[in-house]
């Protein structure tokens, strides 16, 4: 073609280190598609370089490009990790440098993979890079969830909740939203490159994926399972520097309980993770109290707080644990996956003890069973919850459904500061939401507090950094989505079929 001799589409080629520069300050851009900024539609048109790029050079210079994106793209888009790890973690500043540059150059190589496989399988066939780049994408999107216990963050599909393509989310998850979108980027590349009924198909293939996600957004996955219920959030907007100094323990204390008191009409009022900066063996007396009193109301108190446990051992276990007070027994839910370097150190007994010398937080909490009873509140509402960062994994909480009628979010972004990551996690909560078709509720020390609706919209937010009291009646539902039904497994076993299908051809023709 005419077009393919213009100096632009020969640029990546001809000047390898200029283009790489430029698909690093394309990736950097990439969380401006994100939360807060919810620029939707600015992430896919930053990727269509790329994939032109894929499309156009060896699988070794595509790997380098997508490296270099992804690069940019995790840098700017988890800046908050050097918040967390040196300015509310005490870490040196370079101990937080290597971790935050550590994560993105791991999560950049991972995209590089991407990158080659979508160059090595397309061969620079337009209406073939349709077929690859959105299993390749995906594929790693999901891989890079679970490696070195995972960091699924910045996934494509949380880019869409608001656009007609988050239709898809509760028929193939976040990850289908991704591959979705990654077809339309891809038919929009055949569409520049191809011809005649090439383009056309091309063009059908590029809006296709938007008008169908439209329509299934239209569709009630799930129904009403009775009554609302009056829910009530408690955010006590205590700053990370403050939440564990001893002399605040009873102020907050005083302020859960009393907030509490306050909204007793309501049926479930929800403090955030570790809401009480205690171990809970030492202050029993208050929990006993806050028992009584919910009881006493009718109401069922859910809350975060460190579990002491001698279950396993005679030395005994902390989990980061929710309980649930005012029914005929307390219950808790154990957090199941934990944070590396933040609950859990995975490092030789020498480093361990090298970090507990520079004063830095060195002990294992430990992890629930995989598998847990759900939470019952008193009004006979069964509560599925996710402590922190486990609401980015949403196929681990499908077990679940389809009892639960509601979904509980509890969390202590706190550690990120003003940054963008708390704004990041309520758009995952958001997107947890849409996928079984259930209302959330997320508690939070400092924000982003919020009541979710069934469709993953915000219907009800809190401020930042101050104390809030909200109350709304939420709506328990019932019913399987069908992404609940199967969870990630429908779109990464298409993602592996295409990509084995592709290896073989590809293998075959050497």
């Amino acid at each position: 073609m005419a077009k393919d001799t213009h100096p632009v589409f020969l640029f990546a080629a001809d000047q390898p280190r200029k283009s790489r520069l430029i698909a690093f300050v394309l990736g950097c851009a990439m969380p401006l598609g994100f939360a807060p900024f919810g620029l939707s539609l600015l992430a896919p048109l930053l990727l269509l370089p790329l994939l032109f790029v894929c499309l156009t050079v060896s699988p070794r210079d595509a790997a380098g490009h997508a490296f270099w994106f992804g690069l940019g793209m995790f840098l700017t888009g988890t800046y908050w990790i050097y918040i967390s790890v040196h300015v509310f973690g005490n870490a040196e500043v370079w101990i937080a440098l290597f971790l935050m540059v550590g994560l993105s150059l791991i999560m950049a190589a991972l995209i590089a993979i991407a990158g080659w496989l979508i160059s090595r399988f397309s061969h620079g066939e337009p209406l073939l890079l349709l077929i690859v780049a959105p299993a390749a994408w995906v594929f790693i999107e999901w891989l890079r969830g679970w490696i070195l216990t995972g960091f699924p963050w910045l996934a494509l599909g949380y880019a869409q909740i608001d656009t007609p393509m988050a239709g898809w989310a509760p028929v193939f998850g976040v990850y289908g939203v991704s591959f979705m979108l990654m077809v339309s980027l891809s038919a929009i590349i055949a569409v520049l490159m191809g011809a005649g009924r090439v383009r056309l198909f091309a063009t059908v293939a590029a809006l296709l994926p938007w008008i169908v996600g439209a329509a299934l957004s239209a569709v009630n996955w799930t129904e009403p399972a009775g009554k609302p219920t009056r829910v009530s959030i408690v955010q006590a907007g205590v700053s990370q520097d403050k939440k564990w100094d001893r002399s605040q323990l009873l102020p907050i204390m005083e302020f859960y309980r009393s907030s509490t008191l306050s909204v007793a009409d309501s049926e479930i009022v929800i403090w955030p993770e570790v809401a009480i900066p205690s171990v809970d063996d030492r202050v029993e007396q208050y929990l006993g109290l806050v028992e009584r009193e919910a009881r006493e109301n009718g109401l069922s108190v859910v809350f975060g707080i460190l579990e002491r446990s001698y279950d396993r051992s005679a030395e005994g276990h902390i989990y980061n644990s929710v309980f649930i007070v005012g029914g005929e027994q307390r219950q808790a839910y154990r957090k199941r996956h934990l944070v590396p370097f933040g609950e859990y150190f995975p490092v030789p007994d020498g480093v361990r003890e090298w970090m507990k010398m520079q004063n830095l937080p060195h002990s294992d909490l430990t992890a629930g069973e995989d598998v847990q009873p759900l939470l019952v509140a008193a009004n006979g509402a069964r509560l599925a919850v996710a402590i922190c960062y486990e609401d980015s994994y949403g196929a681990e909480q499908l077990y679940a459904l389809p009892e639960a009628t509601l979904l509980i979010n509890v969390s202590n972004d706190a550690w990120f500061g003003d940054s963008i990551a708390p704004h990041q996690h309520l758009e995952i909560a958001r997107m947890r939401a849409l996928e079984v078709g259930r209302y959330a509720v997320r508690s939070t020390n400092t924000g982003i507090s919020a009541f979710i609706g069934a469709r993953g919209e915000l219907l009800q937010t809190g401020r930042q950094f101050e104390a809030e009291l909200m109350t709304a009646d939420v709506e328990p539902r019932t019913g399987m989505t069908p992404y609940a039904s199967t969870g990630n497994w429908g779109i990464i076993g298409l993602c592996l079929a295409i990509l084995g299908i592709f290896w073989i051809r590809s293998s075959a023709s050497l």
